[in-house]
């Protein structure tokens, strides 16, 4: 069957958004700093054992810091090891979990410290409030102390004053399957996520065990931004503020509205979601996101990023995939994943097209508009969209929004000799095709 013709589309230019930069000069060393002024040595003595949870994301420098966290432990005299806080990533399995560790550098070799996967939990019986049951990762339960190194962003499923950090992972990640799986269920009746974290999170904290967690914030280029401590003490009071602080860094697609936005890979390192509901304006569940972003009528995604080992959660939100993406995906893994978080909706299969260049030109079909006035945007990722590809009838918008740096000149979408978009991101493009 013979591709449709595609008519002339509108030509695109990069566009780099003039964010602050808040990169740190060296990440290791304010993770030092964070470590020394949070007075572990009061709590710790020599030969204690530590554990040290660290989860999936793809998060700038987390393997340096990670390890940097091992060296001060020892350097008190601890024996710290490595757990993975995680959920269900990984398919839900030890062996899984380890994979994803060693794909973000996370190994015994590159850290100096033992890298110990356990999916099945420690159960803590129930939460005090609500009654739900409250699991702990099961090597973290058998150790003197544990610490977590974790990012605080904005939650895609949901919206509160405390949303991804360490007191999602006190909560979704050191529970493992069961733990994920429990809350989750809890979580969406009414939609009660926060109120699940925090229950949960507090009653990990009530074992006595959890010395706190090194914050990560990124900045709007996914550069590492600030590292803090927050003792288990402090939490969550002193993550509210961080979540604050992190939400105002976030980037945006910088216009009102987008007929097709082009998505070269998602992927769980990516996002919880896949991609970041709140870039692309959709929700795990089918709902419209109340967040202040562009309105998106179509979704086109090309591929599966090469470190969320075949989970496709996310593509439930697009119209469209590649066929290399839908043959790309681990079933076991997706599902697993997305009735883990009850978000089987964000799971489910669009249009599959054989090329990027059938893909683009069915829906564009339906958006309402002639193609060459059409309004599109082309991210790598929702991680970066600090760096976008827009068309140039939106690049008055978005400089009016905010400052923008063209980069190049603009520029006809091109497709190879397989119909396949030429991406303009030079490091996506070995993912996406």
């Amino acid at each position: 069957m013979s591709e449709p013709s595609l008519p002339k589309l509108p030509k695109l230019i990069v566009l780099r958004q003039q964010y602050p930069r808040r990169a740190l000069a060296d990440p290791v060393a304010a993770a030092r700093e964070a470590l020394a002024a949070a007075g572990l040595e009061r709590r710790l003595r020599r030969g204690m054992r530590v554990g040290v949870g660290a989860g999936s994301r793809g998060i700038s420098n987390y393997a340096a810091i990670v390890a940097e966290a091992c060296r001060q432990l020892q350097a008190l005299g601890c024996e710290p090891f490595i757990f993975p806080c995680m959920g269900s990533h990984g398919g839900a399995t030890s062996a899984g979990q380890l994979d994803v560790l060693r794909s973000a550098g996370i190994t015994e070799a590159t850290m100096g410290a033992p890298v110990l996967s356990e999916i099945e939990p420690q159960a803590l019986g129930r939460s005090a409030r609500l009654g739900m049951p409250v699991y702990m990762d099961r090597n973290a339960w058998a150790a003197d102390a544990f610490l977590l190194v974790n990012r605080i962003k904005p939650h895609t499923d949901f919206s509160g004053v405390i949303e991804s950090g360490i007191c999602k992972m006190l909560a979704m990640g050191i529970g493992k399957h069961r733990g994920a799986q429990a809350y989750h269920a809890y979580a969406i009746q009414g939609g009660r996520y926060e109120e699940a974290i925090r229950e949960a999170s507090a009653t990990v904290i009530a074992t006595g065990k959890c010395l706190g967690g090194l914050a990560l914030l990124e900045d709007a280029y996914h550069q590492t931004g600030k590292i803090a401590w927050l003792a288990a003490a402090d939490l969550p009071g002193k993550e509210e503020a961080l979540q604050a602080e992190a939400k105002s860094w976030q980037p945006r697609i910088p216009v009102a509205a987008l007929d097709l936005l082009i998505v070269d890979e998602i992927g769980k390192e990516i996002s919880g979601a896949g991609m970041d509901t709140k870039v692309v304006n959709r929700g795990v569940h089918g709902e419209v996101n109340a967040w202040p972003s562009a309105a998106i009528q179509r979704i086109y995604i090309r591929g599966l990023s090469a470190h969320t080992y075949g989970n496709a959660v996310g593509v439930g939100m697009a119209e469209g995939v590649s066929r290399r993406l839908a043959e790309a995906i681990d079933w076991a893994a997706t599902r697993v994943n997305s009735l883990t978080a009850s978000t089987p909706r964000n799971a489910r299969l669009p249009l599959v097209f054989d090329s990027d260049r059938e893909g683009i030109a069915a829906l564009l079909a339906t958006v309402g508009v002639a193609m060459p006035q059409a309004k599109i945007g082309w991210i790598r990722n929702t991680l970066e969209i600090a760096t976008l590809a827009v068309s140039e009838n939106l690049v008055d918008e978005a400089r009016g929004q905010i400052g923008c740096e063209m980069i190049g000149e603009s520029f006809d979408v091109g497709f190879d000799g397989e119909g396949n978009l030429r991406s303009p991101f030079p490091a996506a493009a070995a993912v996406a095709h």
